[in-house]
């Protein structure tokens, strides 16, 4: 089985948001490297996903500067994709699905900013395109919306996605499974 992780939307745009300091995960980037590490580890490939609303002139306009990913990530290595989406998903609007489909890719572990919003989504899209998800629920990050807690919307999140488009792990268990010898 070929498996890629997608990291979706951990980039600079959120952390020039006011909205930022009330963030659920602010070391994101501490677990999405350990998920980088794993999958590159196992020789999976590792897409890096960055949203991007040209012509906004907000932080998502590849005109502010933010459009790029957090730092502590490092760069890409050779041959790692980094697509530029429009949308909520990491499907409708880019060549991912191509990218996938000639790397064999069967299964995807997801990760990234705004739980409920493009990485939810992008799971769900996947999932209805035939792949096993994986929703790495400990490696994304939300806020709060209206009266609803980032803890709130996580824990909706993974209800909704458990066993119907995904499993949900976490770092730790993923980094468990991979150390385990084969049965």
């Amino acid at each position: 089985m070929n498996r890629a992780l997608i990291v979706v939307d951990v980039q600079e745009s959120f952390r020039a948001r006011p909205l930022w300091a009330q963030i659920s995960n602010p070391e994101i980037a501490e677990r999405v490297n350990r998920l980088v590490a794993l999958a590159r580890a196992a020789g999976d490939l590792v897409v890096w996903v960055l949203h991007t609303e040209p012509g906004s002139g907000d932080v998502f306009d590849p005109e502010s500067g933010h459009v790029r990913l957090f730092e502590e990530l490092g760069a890409p290595a050779e041959g790692e994709p980094v697509l530029h989406k429009t949308s909520h998903n990491a499907f409708t609007t880019t060549n991912l699905q191509q990218v996938l489909t000639e790397a064999g890719v069967t299964e995807l572990w997801v990760c990234g900013i705004r739980t409920e919003q493009c990485v939810e989504t992008t799971t769900r899209l996947g999932s209805d395109l035939g792949y096993r998800m994986v929703f790495v629920t400990d490696a994304t990050a939300t806020n709060a919306i209206g009266d609803l807690s980032a803890a709130a919307i996580v824990e909706r999140t993974e209800a909704v996605l458990r066993d119907r488009f995904a499993r949900i792990a976490t770092v730790a268990e993923l980094e468990a499974e991979q150390k385990a010898p084969a049965a």
